[in-house]
């Protein structure tokens, strides 16, 4: 393969960034394609690419020597040896051919006349390129056409990824032939601003209705067109929806919607924060397999990775996240699949350098898990840091009202999947899809389409509607709320400092507190709201305090609206020993609060009458 050409514009992590209206102006224009390397067997991706090419009306030339030698057919166009020999000059060159390939079938598709080439996902030559654009071609190079259809022109069905547009029109399915410059369908806008994405993002105008709040669609199936296209969706050769157990269009606008807040390719949404931790880490593991994680957790996930995963061979060693050498060592076994960690440690407040562990995952080839659930995207982005997925408990404060619970998986994109051997399940032929190869055919889409399609399918920790619903209209005031949230705590934890009855107060917020530094650095708006202090007298004093509150509400929850107390040892934490409720801040004396958007005044007075 070429070296990369640095005058083209590419992301943080070297990937090739592309103008969605120069995309969206060549799914318009052209109308005739020569795809060569198109298979004739039916469950590899260029045949699932065509197929679904021809269904959006192009004219689609199969161009591969073998089958054109034995005068074969491919979805019913006759098979061409090379771009020679086509009846036509075609509009658009479809690469689905190896890197060094590319070369002499974009010098070919210049000689042909052709306006487009264009390179399939994982397919890069700049040298070709170059020579393309030098010839007047228009390149674009690591892209699938029937993935960019389905993201620009409304494709129904789009569940879980980050199409990066938002419409305040009617979204159509579109066709080929029915798309053209003088009609917006397809049209978006990109925003920028976080607030924009927490309200637009994945949502549009119900395209039947026209109405404007997004549908609770409570159903359990959808009606197929026909008998091929129920085929084409359980084979994953189109996208569209089946059964909700997969995918639903109310949840598959709140997946959309995180995604696009985090800067992710795509998310899965799922029942709850422990079903999406166990979602995540099903792609990577396999019986016999080890992950490393923070011993800084909420006490539930250290039970879950502890104890539970161990039914499935799956195996969990807890390190101090601060020991890098620790980190490192255990990161670097044979069966190490991935290190997990809190950016925002529940309950203490601990803030996670992400930025080193991700440089330890990138040496040991496995991707690094962050669980974002207590800073959320507003507070923190750690896809910017170097994290490889996302997981939250929407539950908290993504929900924000204590009225829906859920999870979701984010994917950034950018891992490779195939780097190694270490993933079989994304970089090998999966056999409940015919041998599909899960990477190689979506690309990275490849981790979010193996959540819906093989995740939720099998372990089905699927989210309802409702829930869906209620985070999506709680999203919409995320930004607002993490404000107050933030501002609240920040004054509630500077009059405990102060207060005789406090030992200690652990707050990233404050100064001279041990990761105020990091908190800045990736918590610059704020350390969030939930944090811990120490009541003087221990644990007795400790369960006093939480039962003589009268406007701070005692549950195990955070996240919420209201203001919310607990006594971790005597709860979340009762199951740990002492030396890991110790070594996760959950110690005997350890009160954690959940500071809400009531008036700060309030709280203290509420605070004072129970310490007193």
């Amino acid at each position: 393969m070429a070296e990369i050409d640095p005058k083209r514009a590419t992301d943080a992590n070297g990937g090739l960034v592309y103008d969605d209206d120069v995309i969206r102006d060549i799914l318009r224009d052209v109308k005739t394609i020569a795809m060569v390397g198109a298979s004739d067997n039916w469950n590899r991706p260029s045949y699932f690419a065509m197929k679904y090419l021809q269904q959006k009306g192009y004219k689609v030339y199969p161009v591969n020597p073998k089958v054109a030698g034995a005068g074969g057919e491919i979805l019913g166009e006759k098979a061409y040896a090379d771009l020679s020999e086509l009846p036509e000059t075609v509009d658009m060159v479809d690469v689905f051919r190896n890197s060094a390939a590319a070369g002499p079938i974009s010098d070919a598709a210049i000689e042909h006349g052709a306006k487009v080439v264009w390179m399939q996902l994982g397919v890069r030559n700049d040298e070709a390129a170059d020579r393309a654009e030098a010839a007047g071609l228009t390149v674009i190079m690591d892209r699938c056409p029937k993935i960019e259809f389905s993201r620009l022109f409304g494709e129904l069905g789009w569940h879980g990824f980050n199409s990066r547009v938002v419409s305040s029109k009617r979204r159509m399915p579109g066709r080929s032939d029915k798309v053209s410059k003088q009609s917006d369908v397809g049209d978006g806008f990109i925003p920028k601003g976080f607030e924009t994405m927490a309200v637009h993002s994945g949502a549009s105008p119900d395209p039947a209705t026209g109405a404007r709040g997004t549908p609770i669609y409570q159903t359990t199936a959808y009606v197929f067109d026909d008998a091929d296209h129920a085929a084409s969706l359980f084979n994953l050769q189109t996208f569209g929806n089946i059964y909700s157990r997969l995918s639903n269009p109310t949840v598959a606008v709140l997946e959309e919607r995180i995604a696009a807040l985090e800067g992710g390719r795509g998310t899965t949404c799922t029942s709850s924060g422990h079903a999406a931790q166990m979602l995540a880490l099903f792609a990577l593991m396999s019986p016999g397999d080890r992950f490393v994680a923070s011993r800084r957790l909420y006490g539930g996930s250290i039970t879950q990775f502890g104890r539970t995963f161990q039914k499935f061979d799956w195996h969990c060693d807890f390190v101090d996240a601060e020991d890098l050498d620790a980190v490192r060592a255990a990161a670097m076994q044979d069966k190490c699949k991935a290190i997990f960690a809190e950016s925002l440690a529940n309950p203490g407040g601990v803030i996670t350098d992400i930025a080193a562990l991700s440089r330890i995952a990138k040496d040991a080839g496995v991707p690094l898990i962050i669980d974002n659930t207590m800073a959320t995207p507003y507070l923190c982005r750690p896809f910017e840091h170097g994290a490889d997925l996302i997981v939250h408990s929407t539950t908290k404060f993504l929900s924000g009202h204590g009225n829906a619970m859920g999870g979701a998986v984010v994917d950034s994109g950018t891992f490779d999947w195939s780097q190694n051997d270490k993933f079989p399940s994304l970089s090998q032929p999966e056999p409940a899809y015919h041998g599909l190869t899960f990477y190689e055919t979506f690309g990275d889409l490849a981790f979010t389409t193996y959540g819906h399609a093989v995740g939720l399918r099998d372990l089905g920790p699927t989210m309802a509607p409702m829930n869906a619903y209620l985070t999506i209209t709680g999203i919409e005031t995320l930004a607002l709320r993490m404000e107050r949230h933030v501002a609240n705590a920040q004054t509630v934890a500077e009059w405990l400092e102060a207060h005789d009855k406090v030992a200690w107060v652990s707050y990233a917020g404050l100064e001279g507190n041990k990761y105020k530094q990091l908190a800045e650095r990736y918590l610059p708006k704020g350390a969030g709201s939930v944090f811990t202090f120490g009541v003087k007298g221990g644990y007795e004093a400790g369960m006093a305090v939480v039962e003589r509150c009268r406007l701070l509400s005692h549950l195990a929850n955070i996240g919420d609206t209201r203001s919310l107390i607990l006594h971790p040892a005597s709860t979340t934490h009762r199951q740990l020993t002492e030396e890991q409720r110790t070594a996760a801040g959950a110690g005997d004396d350890v009160i954690r609060l959940s500071i809400g958007l009531e008036t700060a005044e309030d709280i203290i007075a509420d605070l004072e009458r129970a310490l007193g």
